[in-house]
């Protein structure tokens, strides 16, 4: 029986996430896209000279909640994409060396037993208590539509709540077990992806170490947008739609109801409105009185950071270079610093470099190489192209002082850069921000963006800038949660009254 008709703003993981489940929970939907392709963030570009390159996410990891998704329609990951367990799983550079991660646990135990005496039974102590932390948090915590706190009250919840770590910063955790700054800096590191710094983020979120660590990094033949794919095919094949370069203007209203979207050249009626897209970017198409938030509300918040990257192609192979490699030679305090509280350019920047032909041939011609360079900074700067062409000398200068290679500028035959301006245009990103909110207490659980319009009785919001927070599996899981709302709510049809 047809429940009635949905149409998704946006198409990222969270928008294809609600379409699966709506679709087969009997809705008619249809998703409107922007830009050209699906994916958001996950977008993929070929060039002329044959490189191939996925412009967001790269670091597979949770592979348990994707999976959980594709079996939720009774599908397997095998049944779509092949993936490789990477090994090592990223290389992270030092200022006078650098470390392997392996892929094995038992392999991680004794990395961590060399770098500092008695630290592989703490590893142990420490992966355990993230092992538990994931179990926890990942089935008990982030599936809420965080209405209310009394949502979170629960035996199981309150017997854990000590065990959570929910009021110990995350940097004092991991000082606790480890005092080696190479070993912090690989515990710190998961958290990144979280969009705080480590000492602003509860100690819950060492569940992160054992979702990556623990889990392994893998890594989807073709390049992340396999996954974009897969979860389309799935979607389609339950009769969902997609529009895209269809840029949504206005979602109008009659009263407090949404009853359809405006297109550029289109008006479309519907029952229920998600909006997949930035949130804040959603909020503007309503009008003032029917937003949830005003703009006072998102200049206070703390955002994740925007990125500046470069993707490269090179006209040979670059030995020494892994598939994952963190250029981490200077302090990670400054780099933050830099972020969240002054709001600048970083002196000393950290960055990341990604190499998937060094494990997938497909994505680069022969004898090439496909490398994509990030810089994570504040959201919001001016990133003229003078100030991107000097961080690129920068890392350029860097990758080629630890892979030992020369003349890299010279053997580039593809070159575009990406950074704050291009998020704000590309996927009207607050601000520019890459990764949505940051995981700080303050912007936790209830204190996220609300998933439910409060003026508007069926307009409903999901991805990473409301529950449960930035990263694929979590926008994933916040398309779940949308469309579980929407079926619990199946009052939200709407009859004009003439």
């Amino acid at each position: 029986m047809m429940q009635g008709k949905v149409a998704i703003i946006g198409s990222g993981f969270s928008g294809l996430s609600a379409a699966c489940y709506l679709a087969a929970a009997g809705y008619d939907v249809d998703v409107y896209e922007k830009n050209e392709t699906i994916g958001g963030r996950a977008r993929q570009f070929e060039t002329k000279e044959g490189f191939r390159f996925d412009m967001g996410p790269s670091w597979y990891w949770m592979p348990d909640v994707i999976g959980d998704f594709f079996r939720d329609f009774d599908h397997e990951v095998s049944d779509f994409y092949e993936l490789t367990s990477l090994n090592p799983q990223f290389e992270m550079v030092f200022d006078k060396e650098s470390v392997c991660v392996p892929a094995g646990m038992q392999e991680l135990r004794q990395l961590f037993e060399d770098i500092e005496e008695s630290a592989g039974s703490r590893f142990d102590k420490f992966m355990e208590a993230a092992r538990y932390k994931y179990e926890v948090g990942m089935k008990d915590f982030v599936n809420k539509p965080c209405h209310s706190w009394w949502e979170f009250v629960s035996p199981k919840i309150a017997k854990s709540a000590l065990r959570l770590n929910l009021l110990t910063d995350f940097r004092k955790y991991v000082r606790q077990y480890f005092t080696d700054p190479k070993l912090v800096a690989l515990m710190e590191f998961p958290v990144i992806f979280l969009g705080a710094a480590p000492k602003d983020i509860p100690a819950m979120y060492s569940l992160m170490n054992y979702g990556g660590y623990g889990l392994g990094t893998w890594y989807p033949a073709g390049g992340f947008v396999q996954v974009v794919e897969a979860m389309a095919k799935v979607a389609a094949s339950m009769g969902v739609r997609f529009h895209v370069g269809q840029a949504v203007r206005r979602v109008l209203l009659e009263g407090s109801h949404a009853i359809g979207i405006q297109l550029d050249e289109e008006t479309i009626t519907c029952d229920v409105v998600v909006g997949s897209a930035d949130y804040q970017h959603v909020e503007s198409l309503l009008p003032a009185d029917a937003r949830n938030y005003s703009m006072d509300y998102w200049e206070r918040k703390t955002f994740a950071p925007s990125c500046l990257i470069f993707y490269l192609g090179f006209k040979r192979k670059i030995d020494g270079l892994k598939h994952h490699t963190l250029f981490f030679e200077n302090e990670l305090d400054g780099h933050v610093h830099a972020i969240y509280t002054d709001k600048k350019w970083p002196e000393s920047p950290l960055f990341y470099a990604c190499c998937p032909s060094k494990t997938d041939k497909d994505v680069a011609p022969e004898g090439c190489e496909n490398v994509f360079l990030l810089m994570p900074i504040a959201t919001g700067l001016d990133d003229n192209d003078e100030i991107r062409e000097q961080y690129f000398n920068e890392m350029i200068e860097r990758l080629e002082r630890h892979t030992g290679q020369t003349g890299l500028r010279d053997d580039i035959i593809y070159k575009k850069s990406y950074c704050v301006r291009d998020f704000m245009q590309d996927y009207n990103a607050y601000q520019g921000n890459a990764y949505g909110l940051a995981n700080t207490l303050r912007q936790t659980a209830v204190w996220k963006p609300a998933v439910r319009n409060k003026k508007v009785d069926n307009l409903f919001y999901t991805g990473q800038l409301t529950v449960p927070g930035p990263g694929v599996p979590p926008a994933i899981i916040s398309g779940k949660i949308i469309a579980q709302e929407i079926i619990k709510n199946k009052d939200l049809r709407y009859e004009k009254i003439v």
